[in-house]
């Protein structure tokens, strides 16, 4: 499953520029025991899911997004350089590439049939979160009064479309130009200019094949083609993971390299390649050791911006550090962090999990959004945690808090969180544009709905380190 960064943001709240974001320096730890100021930093945007079509997850401002695409062929940018496969001598190849042969035919693509296939993208997906202008019957009728209507232009039937979501009342649910959703799909999160997604194999397993190619990107450039399966990465056998951890390996410092083995199409060979890097994240994670309690105790505070590729990652070299260094306790603050990839969420709120505890539940219509999102190993710390959070804290930040507030495992500081937890899919239609529809929501792990609702702290300003252990005890003790 490919993991894309997209440009959306909620007009609410505000951003500064990337440079902007990455010059701040993180504010002293003593101010912070009597009361909390807002810092605007700029934020870059998983919901895991399988649909009919072939599903890639991303999200962007406060947005969670899963992104739809529909042929899987169809956003991948591709190169007269690439190489046809040599010939099968397999029945798996040669059923294979009939597969191929068949989702890459010629379609009709009419202007009423693009109408109806967003019709059908909602009648499908859609979750009415709080509005209730949709229902079955409501959504049946307007398909009549639409299929009625002369569209006799392209341009016609996206205004139609436009306003068939306008009219649902969900200000997250909308039309993509063709420019727009190109834009999504093709936006490289890897570094080396290549997108991943997780194919399901008969098996059971999952392989990880190049989904998308920058045209002279470095891994183009490299030799990595469209559909090669990725097997390892600096030598790192990426079977059982995760197209977002994969990308994160992928990631490192400006122009130093990374040796790619990937098979060539489903019967090629296999090649390790050298891809030169191209920097497209920073890091977000900002961290010290402060002294408390007159010097007889160190918390380790850590202050994380945004959700992107490097997140989990570089907290995790920051905790290690801290703890090293003596930290007994730590800080994460995630004031102004309106989200990020919710799946680096995901991740970076197991780091303080027990195995098999609950991470967040999604919800939706159909049951590929149901589902209950679980730590699967030993916590990295077990170390007493205070949450910073404001109304700026959103989306993915808000997973996080909530799931380790919910799990006992850290008290809330600060102001109630923006209450952004909706989930987006973003679906091509067979003209390249595209819909963006909501599809589910984030519940947290004691069944409070985020969306709309925020969630409430335990304290206003930071409390003495004492009164966090007693309340993250009687939590337990209330939880058990």
């Amino acid at each position: 499953m490919s993991v894309l960064a997209l440009s959306n943001s909620l007009p609410t709240l505000p951003q500064l520029s990337p440079s902007q974001s990455q010059s701040e320096t993180p504010k002293p730890l003593s101010p912070l025991l009597s009361n909390f100021t807002t810092t605007t930093t700029t934020i870059h945007n998983n919901s895991i899911s399988w649909t009919k079509k072939t599903i890639i997850t991303a999200l962007s401002g406060a947005l969670s997004f899963g992104l739809v695409f529909s042929p899987p062929c169809s956003v991948a940018l591709e190169s007269p350089t690439i190489q046809s496969p040599p010939s099968p001598s397999s029945e798996y190849c040669r059923e294979d590439e009939q597969v191929l042969k068949a989702e890459s035919g010629p379609e009709l693509v009419t202007n009423a049939g693009i109408v109806e296939e967003a019709w059908e993208i909602v009648n499908d997906s859609f979750l009415d979160t709080g509005r209730h202008r949709w229902s079955p019957q409501t959504w049946q009728e307007k398909k009549e009064y639409i299929m009625n209507t002369s569209i006799p232009t392209r341009a016609k039937a996206h205004d139609i479309i436009r306003r068939m979501l306008a009219s649902l009342g969900d200000p997250y649910t909308r039309f993509l130009e063709p420019e727009e959703f190109s834009k999504m799909a093709r936006y490289d999160m890897s570094g080396v200019g290549l997108n991943l997604r997780e194919v399901p194999e008969d098996n059971g397993g999952v392989k990880l094949k190049v989904l998308g190619l920058l045209l002279d990107g470095p891994a183009h450039s490299a030799g990595v083609r469209q559909g090669d399966e990725v097997l390892a990465v600096n030598g790192v056998d990426v079977r059982g993971k995760s197209a977002f951890e994969v990308s994160s390996l992928l990631q490192g410092p400006n122009e130093t390299f990374v040796t790619v083995k990937v098979k060539h199409g489903n019967c090629g060979p296999i090649q390790s390649i050298e891809v030169q890097r191209q920097l497209v994240a920073r890091t977000p994670v900002i961290y010290r050791l402060e002294q408390i309690d007159n010097g007889s105790a160190s918390v380790g505070y850590m202050r994380l911006k945004e959700f992107n590729a490097l997140a989990r990652k570089d907290l995790v070299i920051a905790m290690k550090r801290l703890q090293d260094m003596g930290a007994s306790s730590f800080i994460l603050d995630l004031r102004d962090n309106l989200g990020g990839l919710v799946q680096a969420g995901i991740e970076i709120a197991k780091l303080f999990l027990n195995e098999g505890e609950t991470v967040i539940y999604t919800v939706g219509r159909d049951q590929q959004y149901q589902n209950n999102v679980v730590a699967d190993t030993a916590p990295l710390v077990t170390a007493p945690v205070v949450v910073l959070v404001n109304n700026k804290t959103a989306s993915a930040s808000e997973i996080v808090a909530s799931s380790l507030h919910d799990n006992c495992r850290a008290v809330l500081v600060g102001e109630r969180t923006f209450g952004k937890g909706l989930i987006q899919s973003v679906f091509e239609l067979l003209d390249g544009s595209g819909v963006v529809v909501t599809v589910g929501k984030y519940v947290t792990p004691n069944h409070r709905d985020i969306n709309g609702n925020g969630i409430e702290p335990d304290y206003r300003n930071l409390p003495a380190w004492s009164d966090v252990t007693q309340h993250l005890s009687q939590c337990s003790k209330l939880q058990g």
